[in-house]
């Protein structure tokens, strides 16, 4: 590390800087307090910018009059400074110098205030106010690190705007490291505090932080929209009492609207355009900005913790907000674009394969640093236990194309945090070869799609057989039986926040976008939904009880098959986007939850259904297997660990698997489960026959004789469950609930039982 003299801060106001500012450590990157050996306190700041020519860290004040300070030290690439005096809740940014000639990818620009890519805390937002967005508005042009409106052209991305961007974008927090404790005198996150729920026992609840809380009554109204809310006992209780083991997150990270939803007076709702990878979204913090959002999150995970529920993240490190060449400059563009971002070999042109603008060029080293100290900071001192990876095939490409042996996957399989956590891919992205659906390696799970189609398809009536539904409800061995790969590789999910809602999903046949201000171009047209007959909501009484047997049969094919499910928050009380199925700038009812549902009986007994699934799953190690079933008799004289029957109670042959037909038996043996537990001992449970019948019309089913069962206890009937009536076909012996082994019942249309069977 070179010695250069202590430098002069400059500044353009009322603003005390520091005198000096002395050389400082290149490690940790972003700005970290801390003493120096003569007892000064302050705080040190170091920044990556490969090529850079000069780096200025720029303080504000609460009036925002800004000094800045050189770096003069550079060490591999990294400028870094020690600036006394200076404490948490600071406020700062970045000004980097460069060349600018887009034409070789060269954009720098200090006329541009940069946000730290290692800020843990973020202040503001990008040119305006969250909360009182209008239409017609935009992002202010000062933000461009390129003029627009030139007069050749609308946008001229090669022409530099030398205005100055500072008023108009938020600023990096200094963040202490005790900052999260809250008063309470901890200072460090006690790992025994982690659920640590194994990957077969997992039962996983998709939700947004804002979404969740806005309309729930027994949250505080100023705590609504928040972490704390989140973390409230009213929130926590609905959790518990449902059963699931790990939320996953919609993003948290700081993340920014883009210009196109503004003009239009929304904004981004989901949060996939990251822009700060270590610092919590600002918007979602009851307690303020300047800091006290890192503390609020965290005390938000021990919350969950302490009620026996794991966080897990969906984390979005393929891109940027900043978007393509067209974009803002935010930071990392201004920092170091070449080495940020992959670019064309036209390298004004950034390569794509994310279908937002841009690519993290994930094989540089520094960048590669970037997301795994990222990561390694939300495990060790958020406290969080796991990642949902977002277009994750982004994330392993090497040069162009996917690579199971990236630079990414490899150091993910080898660091000793981040191989001990939760790990879930999105495992496509939108380039060529991009869909890698079963490929990814052991360490992990796949949000499996073949199990959403499938499933959809099976209870609409558009498939032919049950080959496909025979793998996806016994873990997709099809696609996860290779390298030491166990069924706890696919999460299994039928909806998730893109897409329709569970009711959506049986009341709309076409997506209802209008509202997107999209012509309703966006969002999929392959929904694979029925819409029982009539588009949209209807008071039809036969309809609406359809509609609600169908949402039971989702329910329950879910959460019985083998694999990790996956529920998205509310589609156990029925929630609908009415018909919008890309709900992504939705900030409002749309999208969030609508407790009032709970006041009606048949939407409470569908969340009590859930719940008692859930139980019924957690109580039985058969329904949770931790290893594929082989199909085979399990020892002398032993049964099968997994037969398939068709309606007539006979096993299937090959031919059975092509035959058209809507009718599946599936027996799991609870004797024959091929694990053991903490002490070696086998493990043994209760045998389950699930019998699945999509056909609209009733049919006879034969429950299988000796050695399977001497008798059948029925204990889910979707056809019954919730409905006041008596159904129209009941299986046959009505209101009983024990059935001899061999006796032909009836089983209603479109309908899942579900019986234990007993021993003879």
């Amino acid at each position: 590390m070179s010695s250069a003299p202590e430098q002069e801060a400059v500044q353009d106001g009322p603003l005390a800087p520091p005198a000096v500012v002395r050389p400082g450590s290149p490690t940790p990157l972003g700005a970290r307090c801390r003493t120096a050996p003569d007892g000064v306190a302050g705080t040190n700041f170091a920044l990556w910018a490969g090529g850079a020519e000069a780096v200025e860290v720029c303080l504000f004040d609460d009036e925002d009059h800004e000094s800045r300070h050189p770096l003069t030290e550079l060490t591999h690439e990294i400028w870094h400074g020690f600036l006394p005096g200076v404490r948490p809740g600071q406020r700062y940014g970045y000004r980097v110098h460069g060349r600018w000639d887009p034409w070789s990818g060269a954009r720098w620009n200090p006329a541009k205030l940069l946000l730290d890519p290692y800020a843990r805390a973020v202040d503001g937002d990008f040119g305006t106010c969250t909360e009182s967005v209008g239409a017609g508005r935009a992002l202010p042009a000062q933000i461009y690190g390129h003029v627009r409106d030139w007069p050749e052209q609308r946008v001229a991305d090669t022409v530099r705007d030398d205005r100055d961007s500072a008023p108009y974008v938020p600023k990096g927090v200094v963040v202490g490291d005790d900052t999260w404790a809250g008063g309470d005198g901890e200072d460090e996150w006690r790992d025994d505090r982690r659920p640590k729920t194994p990957w077969p026992d997992s039962v996983l609840y998709e939700l947004h932080v804002r979404g969740f809380t806005m309309r729930h009554p027994g949250i505080p109204e100023h705590l609504r929209g928040t972490y704390a809310g989140l973390a409230h006992p009213a929130a926590l209780e609905h959790l518990v009492r449902l059963g699931v083991t790990a939320v996953e997150l919609l993003p948290v990270h700081q993340f920014a609207h883009e210009d196109h939803l503004i003009r239009r007076g929304l904004r981004n709702y989901w949060g996939y355009n990251s822009i700060g990878y270590f610092a919590p979204h600002a918007g979602y913090a009851a307690t303020g900005t300047r800091g006290q959002q890192v503390g609020e999150f965290r005390r938000m995970v021990r919350a969950l913790h302490d009620a026996g529920i794991e966080v897990i993240l969906d984390v979005v490190y393929n891109h940027t907000a900043e978007a393509g060449e067209l974009g803002p400059t935010l930071s990392l563009r201004g920092i170091d674009n070449r080495g940020y971002y992959r670019l064309q070999n036209d390298a004004r042109r950034y390569a794509d394969y994310t279908g937002c603008g841009n690519t993290l060029h994930v094989v540089q080293p520094n960048v590669l640093r970037l997301i795994t100290d990222s990561l390694r900071y939300w495990v060790t001192e958020m406290g969080v236990d796991g990642f949902r990876f977002d277009l994750a095939a982004a994330l392993a490409r090497s040069l162009h194309d996917v690579d199971m042996l990236s630079p990414f996957l490899a150091v993910i399989a080898q660091d000793p945090v981040l191989r001990r956590v939760k790990l879930i891919a999105e495992p496509w992205d939108v380039g060529s070869g991009g869909y890698q659906v079963g490929a990814f390696p052991p360490l992990w799970t796949e949000w499996n799609d073949r199990y959403r189609d499938t499933v959809r398809d099976f209870w609409r009536g558009a498939q032919h057989d049950v080959r496909d539904l025979g793998y996806r409800l016994s873990g997709s061995s099809d696609l996860y039986a290779w390298g030491g790969r166990r069924p706890y590789a696919s999460v299994n999910f039928i909806t998730a926040h893109d897409g329709f809602t569970l009711r959506d999903l049986v009341t709309y046949e076409h997506k209802h976008n209008g509202d997107n201000g999209e012509g309703n171009r966006d969002g999929t047209h392959d929904n694979r939904s029925w819409n029982c007959g009539t588009e949209g909501e209807t008071d039809d009484p036969g309809i609406t009880a359809l509609r609600r047997r169908q949402l039971r049969n989702f329910l329950t094919t879910l959460l019985l098959s083998t694999g990790v499910p996956m529920l998205v928050a509310g589609d156990e009380m029925g929630r609908t986007q009415h018909g919008n199925n890309n709900a992504y700038c939705q900030d409002g009812p749309t999208s969030w939850l609508d407790w009032s549902l709970l006041d009606d009986p048949h939407w409470r007994q569908l969340a009590d259904l859930a719940a008692r699934l859930i139980a019924l799953r957690r109580a039985h190690p058969v329904l949770r297997r931790r290893a594929f079933f082989s199909g085979r008799p399990q020892g002398h004289g032993g049964l099968r660990d997994l037969a398939w029957f068709t309606a007539g109670g006979t096993e299937m042959a090959e031919r059975d698997w092509y035959a058209p037909g809507a009718t599946l038996g599936m027996y799991l043996s609870g004797n024959d489960i091929a694990q053991r537990d903490a002490h070696g001992s086998r493990i043994i449970d209760d045998s389950f026959l699930a019998v699945l019948h999509a056909d609209a019309h009733p049919r006879p089913f034969v429950l299988p004789g000796p050695p399977w069962a001497g008798s059948y206890e029925l204990l889910v009937d979707t056809a019954r469950e919730g409905e006041p009536e008596e159904p129209e076909e009941p299986v046959a012996g009505a209101r009983d609930t024990r059935y001899p082994a061999g006796r032909a019942i009836t089983v209603p249309g479109r309908t899942v039982l579900l019986f234990r069977a007993v021993p003879a």
